[in-house]
């Protein structure tokens, strides 16, 4: 009750700075989108490669003959087995390893949208004009995001602006070099598959013509040659060139969600207006992406 008169009586009093009747709810119930991003599943890249896969054996199965004849463990060991190796020459064994883990990127979203973090800040801007600096120190046990946490604490703590840049573009630096080694590990892959199914099908060319003079042996340099061609080119582009294309685009997001996230803890340093911040935070988005006042979309 006491805190509902407060607020009453700033937002009589106040002829600069009036607040919204939807910001006049307790600040324990302020809505930290950033805390409800849990890490959604993305659709997209499971219905391309579910897609992807089944017109490719969809399409085997109605030649007849079923999948059995596109099995064969020789060219798989060349183009798989060679790939891995090609890797294991090419990175160091613990980006290698953890490749599974960036390749998870691509099919969760764990970002709060541009729209979502924008909002939040306004709310935070409002906090900060009512209450200061200090009172955001009760919205960090609702904020998970580890990034928007360190920023919070560093501008609670009365940090400058200058440092906090400092330290949190130095961070986003790190990121964007962290998702560029795991996105050169998987176009490694689609790199070197094609050109394993090349060394193959050299390969079971050479096979097949020194049995030449023996038919019932050709087939099996012939398999090998035209399965390893074919492995190559399905692990190329079916996988890895799409799966790096989406890491690129996932790199893209959270570094221009975390520059927004930046900008938004030093417009908090400089004391802005909830609109001014919103307005600042909107040129990082395009006009669709923006978030609109209540009014606005009531009269839309």
């Amino acid at each position: 009750m006491l805190k509902d008169r407060q607020r009453e009586t700033f937002s009589k009093s106040s002829p600069v700075f009036h607040l919204p009747k939807r910001y006049a709810d307790d600040t324990c119930e302020t809505a930290c989108h950033v805390r409800r991003v849990t890490g959604l599943m993305d659709i997209a890249t499971i219905i391309g490669l579910v897609l992807g896969t089944g017109l490719v054996l969809g399409s085997i199965m109605m030649g007849g003959g079923g999948l059995a004849p596109f099995f064969n463990v020789p060219s798989l060991m060349i183009v798989v087995g060679g790939s891995f190796a090609a890797l294991l020459t090419n990175f160091p064994l613990k980006s290698v390893l953890g490749v599974i883990g960036v390749i998870k990127n691509c099919f969760t979203e764990k970002l709060p949208s541009p729209a979502e973090v924008i909002e939040q800040f306004k709310e935070l801007a409002t906090i900060t004009r009512r209450d200061g600096l200090l009172a955001l120190e009760e919205q960090l046990a609702d904020i998970k995001d580890g990034f928007m946490t360190r920023g919070l604490e560093m501008v609670v703590s009365g940090t400058g602006k200058e440092e906090v840049q400092e330290v949190l573009e130095t961070e986003i630096s790190y990121i964007e070099e962290r998702h560029k080694v795991g996105r050169k590990i998987v176009d490694a892959v689609g790199s070197a598959a094609p050109a394993f199914g090349m060394i193959g099908t050299l390969i079971g060319l050479v096979q097949m013509l020194r049995t030449l003079d023996d038919p019932s042996k050709i087939g099996g340099g012939m398999a090998t040659a035209l399965l390893t061609t074919l492995y190559g080119a399905v692990i190329a582009n079916m996988f890895c060139i799409p799966l790096a294309g989406k890491l690129e685009t996932r790199s893209k997001e959270e570094v221009m969600v975390r520059s927004l996230m930046l900008s938004g803890l030093t417009a908090l340093i400089e004391g802005l207006a909830p609109r001014s911040v919103e307005e600042r935070l909107q040129a990082f988005v395009s006009p669709k992406e923006r978030p609109q006042d209540e009014e606005v979309r009531t009269a839309a």
